[in-house]
């Protein structure tokens, strides 16, 4: 079994920068941090059958992934090629809908048990990229690439964006 615990994000400056829309023109900057407070996902293999079983705030099992409701869960399987006999629970410190960017939240840490799981090494860079990859180009969320980009790295941090989409991810130097 695979447990991730991935953060929520607050974002203090730069909103809106990271939208494609605004970064192919005049380059993206963000300011911002995650909290203390964290969404957990834990994955295994079924051993019992082949069927995928889904634990969020509704509980589904279906025999292919094309019966799978839940968006997230679906295109990540599909993406990385886990078809039939997994299990995946869900739990949140903070509930869907507070604008902490709990879908990126769950994308992240959802890809990176799947890698895991798969004994996949992938960079921090990579996994931002991937989950940016699924909410914004497969499922068309209207987002930009902080959410995924601060569940990843978390801490206080800077976001530079060029007009290209590449995404500089540094910490932010703070003084108290």
């Amino acid at each position: 079994m695979i447990i991730t615990r991935t953060p929520f994000r607050v974002t203090l400056g730069g909103g809106g920068t990271d939208l494609p829309s605004y970064y192919s023109e005049h380059g993206g900057f963000i300011f911002s941090f995650t909290l203390n407070k964290y969404m957990y996902l834990s994955v295994k293999k079924a051993f019992a059958d082949d069927l995928i079983r889904v634990k969020y705030n509704e509980s589904e099992t279906v025999s292919s992934l094309k019966e799978l409701k839940h968006d997230i869960a679906r295109a990540s399987l599909k993406k990385l090629g886990l078809s039939k006999g997994i299990e995946i629970a869900s739990m949140a410190d903070i509930p869907s809908g507070s604008g902490l960017g709990s879908s990126s939240t769950y994308t992240v840490g959802l890809l990176s048990a799947l890698h895991n799981l798969k004994r996949d090494f992938i960079s921090m860079q990579n996994l931002a990229e991937e989950a940016c990859e699924i909410e914004i180009d497969i499922l068309k969320k209207p987002m930009g690439k902080q959410d995924p980009y601060l569940a990843t790295f978390g801490g206080f941090l800077i976001m530079e964006i060029d007009k290209d989409g590449q995404v500089k991810v540094s910490n932010a130097k703070v003084r108290i």
